[in-house]
């Protein structure tokens, strides 16, 4: 289901003007900096896939799209080409959009460049955090642990937390190359959290996920590097563990 947000203004925003006495400020007008409906639309659902509020085989209807964002189909359609062509959503026969269902094969793959490339925004993290930084990843990893302690767990609640708090720490190691690298990861890996954390909220209640984050939390804060990618690592191979077991990947 596609959350309701508010209707996107165009924004537009225009390059500083220099004025010259001699009446020559037109000459120095720049051009317009244009921002369209088709970048707020592919944003408003990168976000969603990487929280993991999209579950993997859910169909989209670009209508419904359109309506929750207050936008013609045009930018929608405009949106799922780009995302279709990451592989984050793909076109079936008919025009139907949905988010892939990945192969065994396919999200073995994507763990293992997850753990080598979280691992190192992880090991750079706990180098050069801000106390700042620190504090913001604390908050997150609070927020999951309420929502992950609640009876009946917040599962939608613990997915968008565990979201927060991993790109906090990634945002922590200063590298925005290395962040555009991890977004396109999460595109695949947060729907697929789904079938981590939504499909069986009880198992958030097990203490597996909130061990992790506070042992990468305390690493941070002793700019112990080895430690953060060792308590990151285990985080993520224990959620693919999990999500291997529901045996709703395909073969």
């Amino acid at each position: 289901m596609i959350a309701r947000v508010q209707p996107l203004p165009v924004r537009l925003e225009r390059v500083p003007v220099l004025l010259e006495q001699d009446g020559a400020a037109l000459d120095q007008i720049g051009v317009l900096q244009h921002e369209t409906l088709g970048d707020r639309v592919t944003e408003e659902l990168r976000s969603l896939l990487i929280a993991g509020r999209l579950a993997p085989g859910e169909k989209l209807s670009l209508r419904r799209v359109a309506e929750a964002l207050g936008v013609s189909m045009m930018p929608v359609r405009e949106a799922v080409s780009r995302l279709a062509a990451d592989r984050a959503l793909e076109v079936l026969p008919g025009r139907a959009v949905r988010v892939p269902v990945l192969t065994l094969a396919q999200f073995r793959e994507l763990t293992r460049l997850r753990l080598v490339i979280e691992g190192f925004a992880a090991e750079e993290a706990a180098r050069v955090a801000s106390p700042e930084h620190i504090v913001r990843i604390a908050g997150h990893d609070a927020d999951f642990r309420q929502a992950a302690s609640a009876d009946p767990p917040d599962s939608a609640g613990a997915v968008a937390a565990n979201r927060d708090l991993h790109f906090a720490l990634y945002e922590a190691a200063g590298m925005p190359s290395l962040i555009e690298m991890i977004e396109r990861l999460w595109l695949k890996a947060g729907p697929i959290l789904n079938l981590d954390m939504r499909d069986e909220p009880r198992r958030l209640q097990g203490g597996s996920a909130m061990q992790a984050h506070a042992r990468l939390l305390d690493a941070v804060r002793r700019r112990d590097a080895a430690g953060a990618r060792a308590a990151l690592e285990d985080d993520i191979t224990g959620a693919a563990a999990h999500i291997e077991d529901t045996g709703q990947l395909r073969a």
